[in-house]
């Protein structure tokens, strides 16, 4: 009986021991499962941060190839633009030296030219009205004097003449009074001149005695009627010097001749 019931004991602790055994076993698989779950868990984080980071830094790279291709487009059309100004800058350039090269003929052109025009004016003025004479024949010779001048361009000395010859078509467009001094039957005379443009020269003398103008045929001063000129000139010299209002004046005055 004792027997029987030893083998039964020592049958339930065999049978107890086998179990353990066997769920031992079996929690040692699960744990292992669960490990490998969670490796892969693991990696697959891992995994899913690195695809995460490179579609961020992929992001990044389109994103700046995009700022780079406008900043490429933009500098295809300066660059255009820029091609365009500097084949503009070169004709201009090729202007220029053409235009240098030129400077020497076109001196050598403008100089004989100023000359010429020189001797025009003195000419013009010898066969003017003589009013001014002085002034303007030290026009003319300052003129003269200013073409051997070095330090003087070729340019500022055709400004000169220019300037000379406007002066000398204005004088066709004023009326003046000027002092100066005259023979009268063979006695130097102080007297007052009355010029109207270039078509009559008249004088008086200062005690307004004496009047007369310039007779262009007789290439002289002829005394005028003192009784028909004499208060027509006064008035004449007030208006000139604005000290009377413009009026009407009866002056002797040549009449026009035909062009030859």
């Amino acid at each position: 009986m004792n027997m029987h019931r030893f083998k039964t004991i020592a049958l339930a602790m065999t049978m107890s021991c086998s179990a353990l055994v066997g769920f031992q076993a079996h929690a040692n698989t699960v744990d292992a499962v669960l490990k490998v779950g969670q490796a892969k868990t693991a990696a697959a984080q891992k995994s899913q941060q690195a695809v995460d980071k490179l579609a961020s830094e992929t992001g990044d790279l389109l994103q700046d190839y995009k700022t780079v291709m406008k900043q490429v487009d933009g500098l295809r059309v300066y660059n255009a633009r820029l091609e365009k100004q500097i084949a503009n800058q070169l004709k201009r350039i090729n202007d220029i030296e053409n235009s240098i090269d030129q400077v020497t003929v076109i001196q050598r052109q403008v100089t004989p030219l100023v000359i010429r025009m020189i001797d025009g004016l003195e000419q013009f003025v010898k066969l003017d009205i003589p009013f001014l004479l002085e002034e303007r024949n030290e026009r003319i010779e300052f003129l003269r004097a200013n073409l051997d001048r070095s330090d003087l361009s070729v340019a500022e000395k055709f400004r000169q003449v220019l300037e000379a010859y406007k002066i000398e078509n204005e004088f066709g467009r004023k009326v003046t009074a000027y002092k100066g001094s005259l023979q009268i039957d063979g006695v130097e005379r102080d007297v007052n001149f009355f010029q109207v443009g270039r078509i009559a020269l008249l004088y008086q003398t200062t005690d307004t005695e004496t009047s007369g103008a310039w007779d262009k045929e007789a290439g002289d001063f002829v005394e005028l009627d003192k009784g028909e000129y004499r208060t027509a000139i006064m008035k004449g010299l007030r208006v000139a010097r604005k000290q009377a209002s413009i009026d009407i004046l009866k002056l002797p005055i040549s009449a026009p001749e035909a062009v030859q």
